[in-house]
């Protein structure tokens, strides 16, 4: 099983990147997560260049979201909700409508910040509009409060805790993920 992480923050040392490096990491056995990392490249979404003459960008994102069997979106919290660069990304993978990369696709939803909620208002926001975009996020959120803390001075995640969640909401996403066997 492959699971594409995306990082909503462009920061160099940005702990919401470090914690989807975590992930890698801490996942189940057999699970692969591919780290996305071009999400500056991304023009604004403008349907004028949408479809057949979509910007290179836009194609891989939409390719690595399609091949990937689930998602895991982690994000910082900008004034109380999703920064403007992952919501951008949600929009292009959520083109075109009813065959978007994003249709039916299995997501889960993790922040970190310094302050003391962990991102938690941004990740209410991301499940959302997820949800409304086309995405099945799962239950939950994970929120990494005061995240200079729970990593260390080269972004490797220390916290036991918060290694511990982070293992718990990927075995999840990974059961939510794997399609049901129909009735005989």
């Amino acid at each position: 099983m492959k699971v594409l992480a995306i990082s909503g923050s462009l920061r160099a040392g940005s702990y919401n990147t470090a914690l989807a490096r975590a992930a890698r990491e801490l996942a189940p056995a057999g699970v692969e997560v591919e780290l996305y990392d071009a999400l500056a490249a991304l023009p604004p979404y403008d349907a004028d260049t949408d479809g057949d003459g979509e910007p290179v960008a836009v194609r891989e994102l939409r390719r690595q979201i399609h091949d990937a069997d689930a998602l895991l979106f982690v994000t910082p919290e900008y004034n109380g909700s999703i920064p403007g660069v992952l919501k951008n990304a949600v929009d292009w993978a959520s083109r075109p409508h009813r065959a978007a990369a994003l249709s039916g696709k299995t997501v889960a939803v993790a922040g970190a910040t310094p302050g003391q909620y962990g991102a938690i208002w941004a990740q209410q926001d991301l499940r959302r509009v997820l949800g409304i975009a086309g995405a099945r996020v799962i239950e939950g959120e994970l929120p990494v409060a005061r995240a200079h803390d729970a990593f260390d001075e080269a972004g490797r995640l220390t916290d036991s805790a918060v290694a511990d969640r982070l293992r718990r909401h990927l075995e999840t996403l990974v059961i939510e993920a794997v399609p049901v066997p129909a009735a005989a």
